[in-house]
């Protein structure tokens, strides 16, 4: 390359690494969507963030390799590889979320998308190595150029997490970082347009370009919402992408779907089928129910069910996500669900995970009702570990009563089983229940008092004579609950609890237990 004097070496030099930073931001940050894309539509956050990630890096090693056969015209192909990342980074989400309704295999749409961008990153790099070798010696070209896209990844990495996903979603942070890589090749177009030689290509990619950039800025959320809706049989009321989980709620005549991450949390259809079960034995069993602690159930249902007794003065509800639990406290379906529970004087909102609430708290409660999503991510197995459940029953007054949904015993049966065992481990007498959700399938929870207090025999029988009295239930009564103590063959057999182990956090066997469930089948 050929500068019309030395002022203009120099910046291009300059421009050169801040298009690097540009592209380590807009790469990182496109490759962090199709990670949280992928756990959203697939599950799994750990495996999919792994398998995405790994796949990124892989093909920069392929793009890297590719880039040796680049002889001449570097520029030219430097700025057209950064229009192209513009192109990808700003569809990748849309392009994703639009064909996994139709295609049975999407999960290859979104490692196809992670290895083209890592491709063309790797290619970047030696590129931009090799057109800034004429001015700087080895050893600083290399750092200059590695540092930049390194710098730009942690830039994109604090955005991604504090500012893009919360505040501009899946819909439009790919079409911002994909105009940030645009702007970059832009620059270098226009203000180094003599050193190119294919100037006609590199003006037309320039256009095409921007009118894609603008086309998605115009179309995304129509066809954003278009994808969503092909995901669910019923109408999208609402949704939003927080900082920790995917929204949405559907509607069906006068009922009502909360979805997490695509997994159904209740349907108003029959919620009281799993909420009713849910609260009422513990607040019934405690010794004293005016001190209750809930982990999870940031939408209020089950706080609503606590709320139905006059006893309970003071109720702490801790929830990661502050945008689910403020979501309970405003909006209009919610509210009407929850009646209102979040805005109770009585009630006391923490955001933050329960395991280190445990930790870090030093009250007594009469009822810990346990809340929490399924246990299918490793990244949830410390909240159904030994350790949890001990410090759970550290926090019980004595006569205190803990509960835990423990997924379905039917479908799940040794991820079931291991919730139970890893309880007793904890030191708590355990009985297992369980009820037929319609909605959501068989369900099944463990109701736990400190072993020291009663055994599971003795606790059965308490459960199986209380009477709910006096408080208002749509299905719960002491014959429904008779009812959810037994268990037909296959279940809770001797051998069958011998077979699985307890859950820890060194050894999360839960996780492997709830994979190897039947739910995949239906």
């Amino acid at each position: 390359m050929s500068f019309s004097g030395a002022s203009d070496s120099r910046n291009f030099g300059l421009v050169l690494k801040v298009a690097l930073f540009a592209t380590g931001c807009a790469g990182i940050v496109a490759e962090f969507v199709l990670s949280t894309l992928a756990t959203y539509l697939l599950g799994n956050a750990i495996i999919q963030w792994t398998i995405v990630m790994s796949l990124m890096l892989f093909a920069m090693g392929v793009g890297s390799r590719v880039s040796r056969f680049f002889h001449t015209r570097l520029l030219d192909a430097f700025v057209a590889i950064e229009f192209g990342l513009s192109i990808l980074c700003a569809v990748s989400a849309i392009l994703a979320y639009t064909l996994a309704p139709f295609v049975e295999h999407y999960d290859l749409i979104i490692y196809a998308e992670a290895f083209a961008i890592g491709v063309l990153i790797g290619l970047e790099i030696p590129l931009a190595t090799r057109m800034n070798e004429a001015y700087e010696v080895l050893r600083v070209n290399i750092s200059g150029v590695m540092e930049k896209d390194y710098y730009g990844a942690l830039a994109g990495g604090l955005l991604f997490a504090f500012f893009a996903l919360p505040n501009l979603g899946l819909t439009y942070t790919p079409i911002v970082l994909g105009s940030i890589n645009f702007l970059v090749a832009s620059v270098i177009l226009w203000r180094f347009f003599y050193l190119l030689e294919r100037r006609k290509a590199l003006v037309s990619a320039f256009g095409a370009t921007l009118t894609i950039l603008v086309l998605l800025g115009v179309l995304a959320e129509p066809v954003m919402t278009y994808g969503e809706q092909r995901k669910y049989v019923d109408k999208i009321v609402y949704a939003r992408q927080t900082a920790y989980q995917k929204i949405v709620i559907t509607q069906w005549k006068s009922h009502y779907w909360l979805y997490i991450n695509g997994q159904e949390q209740f349907s108003t259809y029959d919620e009281e089928r799993y909420h009713e079960p849910l609260v009422h034995p513990a607040m019934a069993l405690s010794g004293d129910p005016s001190r209750v602690l809930i982990l999870g159930g940031g939408d209020g249902l089950a706080l609503r069910e606590v709320l139905k007794y006059p006893d309970a003065t003071a109720v702490t509800l801790v929830d990661l996500d502050p945008a689910m639990t403020d979501l309970a406290a405003s909006h209009p379906i919610l509210l009407t669900i929850n009646d209102g529970a979040m805005k109770d004087p009585r009630v006391d909102v923490v955001n933050g995970d329960a395991y280190r609430f445990l930790e870090e708290s030093e009250d007594l409660f009469g009822v810990i009702i346990i809340d929490l999503p399924d246990p299918d991510t490793v990244d949830l197995m410390h909240v159904y570990s030994a350790s949890f459940y001990e410090m759970a029953r550290r926090h019980l007054i004595r006569g205190g009563v803990a509960v835990t949904q423990a997924t379905s015993p039917y479908f799940s049966n040794k991820a079931f089983r291991c919730i139970l065992k890893t309880m007793a481990a904890a030191g708590f007498s355990v009985v297992p229940y369980h009820n037929q959700v319609p909605t959501m399938g068989e369900w099944g929870w463990g109701l736990g008092i400190d072993a020291d207090e009663a055994d599971p025999a003795l606790l059965k029988q308490r459960l199986m004579t209380t009477g709910y009295d006096g408080i208002e239930t749509r299905f719960l009564n002491r014959d429904a609950v008779v009812g959810m103590l037994h268990f037909g063959k296959g279940v809770l057999e001797p051998d069958l609890m011998d077979a699985v182990a307890v859950n820890t956090k060194i050894t999360p066997v839960l996780f492997r237990y709830y994979q190897e469930g039947s739910w995949g089948i239906y």
